[in-house]
């Protein structure tokens, strides 16, 4: 399931990038005290009362002829679009004004909930001026610091009363995978080349899908969702930077997935947009298979070509090591019929749970063959491991000094559990505590 979403939109110069920052607690936003300097928007993840939901900063709405204003407005509008809930951002300097009746105007034909926030306010004798705000038609102003942090916890109480009710669960067995990659790496080609059938337009133009899409079928007994990450934009609406808006589309993707698709294109080779998407995937630990597409198009292919271009993933992907490798072609059904039984490979590994006493017999059989490191003349010691969770699966070592756990060392014991259990698709996290 999708993170709740919520986009901060208002006019420039109210804040926004501030009250972004204080909302992820760090200073993600470039804060600075001069109208539009945000001109992208900016996509993070943050927690209140121990759930979590996603935040888009914008830059500030305006319906002024400038091509970069103009261009704010587009990027704002399409958060507007992603979001569950959107907090009208208001300032107190100057009161109502009519850029924030323009933006009045463009929220009124969102039909989201939004919640309206009056910023900077600092002095308390100012409080009883934000009743002004309420002539913008979305209820009671919220009265917010960004510079000092008072009111965000009622903003954010009212965000989360706004948020969509969770959903009921229904498809726990149905096995949710999604296609994440630069434009125009045929993934749209490659959903209707899985499904047999043309349910999702193709063109080689790049942004022609125009919404995310969830494709439900069944493959040797399994039930599969396949989520289409391909959209782009809304034709005669929104046009903005296409890679920009396909990692949006992605990010929100891979919240729902159990299972990754990272596709890339071998007529094209590998581009640093690749890298940064599959991140996403990895850091989000989701099961992640590299598809890569088009290999139709490489021509005099020879029995060392497949091997080299494989070699060359793995060193570009140097932290997905655990993830298969499939080359595949939309247009000719090369090997797209071995992609169910893998995702459904991967999402059984991503499940797959070692009973702590089979653990702890790898862990000494570790140990043995690589004994812990000393650190400043004390030695690590690890006591017991257990698994906590799966999706990812995640292993507790209970340790004498958590710090002297190395990555070097956490890198051997990892490895030790993918030589001895199936473990192939999916990360692993390992985390140290210590016994108490």
């Amino acid at each position: 399931m999708a993170l709740p979403t919520l986009a901060i939109v208002g006019r420039p110069n109210v804040g926004k990038s501030t009250i972004f920052n204080r909302i992820l607690g760090a200073r993600v936003s470039i804060v600075e005290d001069t109208p539009g300097v945000t001109r992208d928007r900016i996509y993070g993840r943050a927690q209140w009362l121990g759930k979590d939901f996603a935040v888009i900063d914008t830059g500030g709405i305006d319906m002024g002829d400038e091509p970069l204003l103009s261009q704010i407005t587009q990027q704002a509008e399409i958060a507007i679009e992603e979001a569950d809930v959107i907090v009208f951002l208001t300032s107190i300097e100057g009161g109502v004004t009519d850029a924030d009746e323009k933006v009045a105007q463009i929220l009124y034909r969102a039909d989201k909930p939004v919640v309206l926030a009056v910023n900077k306010v600092d002095n308390p004798e100012r409080r009883q001026d934000i009743y002004d705000f309420y002539s913008l038609g979305f209820g009671e102003p919220y009265p917010l610091s960004g510079a000092h942090g008072i009111g965000l916890g009622d903003l954010l109480d009212a965000v989360f009363a706004a948020f969509p009710a969770e959903g009921t669960g229904d498809e726990d067995d149905r096995i949710k995978f999604s296609l994440i990659g630069r434009p125009n790496v045929g993934k749209s080609s490659l959903v209707n080349a899985i499904l047999g059938e043309e349910r999702v337009i193709v063109s080689n133009i790049e942004g022609t899908t125009r919404d995310a899409i969830d494709t439900k079928f069944t493959d040797n007994g399994q039930d599969f969702a396949m989520i289409d990450t391909a959209g782009i934009r809304k034709r005669g609406k929104v046009y903005e930077n296409t890679e920009k808006y396909a990692v949006m589309r992605a990010l929100r993707a891979i919240d729902r997935s159990d299972v990754v698709l990272v596709i890339l294109n071998a007529e094209e080779g590998i581009r640093e947009q690749d890298k940064k998407v599959a991140g996403y995937a990895h850091e989000a630990g989701r099961g992640i298979i590299i598809v890569v597409n088009k290999w139709d198009t490489i021509k005099d292919k020879d029995n060392h070509t497949m091997q080299e271009f494989e070699a060359h993933i793995r060193d570009e992907f140097q932290y997905l090591d655990y993830a298969p490798i499939i080359f595949v072609s939309a247009l000719t059904k090369q090997r797209l019929r071995n992609l169910p039984a893998m995702i459904a490979t991967v999402s059984e590994n991503q499940n797959r749970r070692i009973q702590s006493s089979v653990l702890n017999d790898v862990l000494m059989d570790a140990l043995t063959v690589t004994p812990t490191p000393t650190v400043n003349g004390k030695r690590l010691r690890i006591y017991y491991m257990t698994q906590v969770a799966v999706k990812p699966p995640t292993f507790v070592v209970f340790v004498n000094d958590p710090d002297m756990l190395h990555f070097s060392y956490e890198r051997f014991l990892i490895n030790q559990l993918r030589q001895t259990f199936d473990f192939s698709g999916t990360p692993i996290h390992l985390i140290a505590r210590s016994r108490k």
